[in-house]
């Protein structure tokens, strides 16, 4: 009986393994080279009996967020939140209406808020980001999530993220890869929604800071957020970003811009296999196609480097034959 229930339980077991095996990890992936290629290293680094086989506590993988994970276009979403404050908040401060960029944000002026540069731009984050505590922030991006909209698709902000890139983290989580998001974005402006949209925690979670000071207010221990930038957490700060709090080179790293160039490099430098993906925005019909000329997600050094350096470029248009997630 007990040779019975062995034989069985192998059974099972070797049926569960085959029945996985046939299921398909990637299903918004079209059958080209990239979805090819990227199950192959995932089951070659994962496989113990392969020469590339990469232990567990070495599978880290990283990921830029905007236009990597999510779209970014026409405008970064973290300042359609800071625009919509600007309007919230603006019965307080009567100065806005003649001071840029704020004053063309109450006119609906994008043009204008574009012509004020990175420097009007951080003026609008310092001051809707500020002025309050870690958790009254938190609960602002969840609360404004729950009404705000994309300005073209109408869908949910947090609809618009990609289906296959959603797929591709929870293949690799599957693996036993330790997934983070190392991005220029509000580090928590993402840690309100990323970890429940990704399934990645908040503690894996890394971006741009604006300066805190802890204090004591009514007797409660509060960190309270500055109307200043700490950390921009771009281009050559992601690989450091990434040794300070993660202590390892990741063998996996995803990005879309030369904002990401340096991760990806560094990643192609591990002594393990490594994988440098840089997703391309090719669709004009299903998202938006922009590369060199693009001021948001500006790709020029980067994708010139890919072919020279072997990287896996995604073709969004060819690559994937799903973009955002059915509603």
């Amino acid at each position: 009986m007990k040779i019975f229930r062995s034989l069985t339980l192998a059974a099972i077991t070797l049926l569960s393994h085959q029945v996985l095996a046939n299921v398909d990890p990637l299903p918004s992936w079209n059958d080209t080279q990239t979805k090819k290629s990227i199950i192959e290293y995932v089951q070659q680094t994962t496989s113990p009996d392969s020469k590339q086989f990469i232990p567990v506590s070495e599978r880290i993988a990283t990921f830029d967020n905007d236009g990597t994970l999510w779209a970014e276009k026409p405008a970064y979403f973290q300042l359609y939140y800071a625009i919509d404050q600007v309007k919230a908040q603006a019965s307080q401060h009567p100065e806005w209406k003649n001071t840029e960029p704020f004053a063309s944000v109450l006119k609906g002026d994008m043009e204008g808020v574009k012509k004020s540069g990175v420097k009007g731009i951080l003026a609008l984050v310092n001051a809707t980001h500020s002025g309050m505590n870690s958790e009254e922030f938190d609960a602002s991006v969840k609360n404004w999530l729950k009404t705000a909209r994309h300005p073209d698709t109408q869908r949910p902000f947090t609809q618009m993220v990609y289906q296959p890139m959603i797929e591709l983290l929870h293949y690799l989580q599957d693996n036993q890869f330790k997934t983070y998001i190392v991005s220029a974005g509000g580090v928590d402006f993402m840690r309100a929604w990323a970890p429940e949209v990704y399934g990645i925690p908040k503690e894996q979670i890394f971006g741009s800071s604006m300066k805190t000071e802890y204090k004591v207010i009514d007797g409660k221990p509060q960190i309270m957020r500055l109307p200043e930038i700490s950390v921009l957490n771009d281009q050559a700060q992601k690989p450091a970003t990434i040794q300070t709090y993660i202590g390892i080179r990741p063998v996996i790293a995803g990005g879309n811009s030369d904002g990401d160039l340096e991760m990806l490099q560094w990643t192609k430098a591990s002594s393990y296999p490594s994988l440098s993906l840089l997703v391309h925005h090719t669709d004009a019909e299903r998202e938006w196609a922009y590369d060199k000329e693009s001021a948001v997600g500006h790709l020029e050094k980067a994708l010139p480097l890919a072919k020279q350096e072997k990287w896996t470029v995604i073709d969004m248009k060819n690559d994937w034959n799903q973009i955002f997630p059915k509603q």
